[in-house]
């Protein structure tokens, strides 16, 4: 029964309280909440009735009221509460505008490697109470149905997106590439490499990648089955196999690391259409403003690494 009549506190029986002790009286306390006096009178007698003990003191004639020291302790709290609820008010508002909570994003290894990190940078700058949580998956498939089941707010796929209720915008096009050994034969070509000519050596391929899905169909509409000779999730190691001759890649440039000295980086003239990476989110759900900040934060970055010298 005690902590039930705990539970009937409301929060303007300690509002009540506080413009007592502030303004000394019950009558002022009323003009200045905008109550009658009675009215401040029930919502005391109301909170004395509910922590059991008499908070004011009511001397009656001239003299002034005063808080008892259960009172006291009582305003102490109140000034906490309110304390806290003013933070609780800031928050909502840095929510609405973007500017504040927890925003999880979906991402696969070369955004993640190539676009995550200077995105991040600017955007934790721009939002710094904005709590961005990543969650990397070789499953692009697996990304999009976190989406569906709302374990993320947005995610980076390869586009278009799988039917359902999704929006998406695009952030950039990421040709594909043919990656040799220094010294290959293919790279002393005077021509673009054609894609029987790839499929005719042994290639390093992926486990789970849309991308290589994707050139993997491509090659065998030559005629020729390619021949992977070793299979990898990780993009460092597939372009270590190729430096060590072990075989060739064809992989999106966006994967590959231009500055290793072991291997050759081959523009494939378009043979295999690019693919295009974007940002997912489901469309029935509520996109916050701190998720609409992200995408355009993303869509400026891609700009920008679509523009540089290493990307052209």
């Amino acid at each position: 029964m005690e902590a039930d009549r705990w539970l009937g506190l409301d929060l303007r029986h300690l509002i009540a309280l506080k413009a007592i002790a502030d303004e000394g009286s019950f009558g002022r306390a009323a003009a200045r909440l905008g109550y009658t006096q009675s009215a401040i009178s029930q919502q005391i007698a109301a909170l004395e009735r509910i922590v059991g003990l008499r908070l004011i003191e009511r001397p009656g004639g001239p003299r002034p009221i005063s808080l008892t020291e259960a009172g006291h302790i009582l305003l102490r709290h109140a000034d906490a509460i309110q304390a806290r609820l003013l933070a609780a008010k800031a928050d909502m508002s840095a929510l609405e505008a973007g500017d504040a909570g927890r925003l999880r994003v979906g991402t696969f290894q070369s955004v993640g490697a190539k676009v995550i990190p200077t995105l991040l940078r600017g955007f934790s700058q721009s939002h710094p109470f904005v709590d961005v949580v990543l969650s990397e998956s070789q499953d692009e498939g697996e990304l999009v149905q976190m989406i569906e089941r709302g374990e993320l707010d947005l995610t980076f796929w390869t586009l278009p997106v799988a039917p359902g209720p999704y929006e998406s915008v695009e952030l950039l096009t990421d040709p594909y590439v043919l990656v040799v050994p220094v010294g290959s034969p293919l790279s002393d070509l005077q021509r673009t490499p054609t894609l029987k000519e790839i499929a005719l050596q042994p290639l390093i391929g992926f486990n789970h990648c849309s991308a290589m899905d994707e050139v993997e169909s491509y090659l065998s509409a030559t005629g020729r089955s390619p021949n992977i000779v070793f299979r990898s999730d990780n993009n460092g190691t597939v372009q270590g196999l190729v430096g060590a001759g072990v075989g060739l890649t064809v992989a999106p440039r966006l994967t590959v690391d231009q500055d290793d000295p072991s291997v050759d980086v081959i523009d494939l003239q378009g043979r295999i259409p690019a693919r295009v990476i974007g940002l997912v989110w489901h469309r029935d759900r509520h996109r916050s403003a701190a998720a609409e900040a992200f995408v355009q934060s993303a869509i400026a970055v891609c700009h920008a690494l679509a523009a540089s010298p290493a990307a052209a």
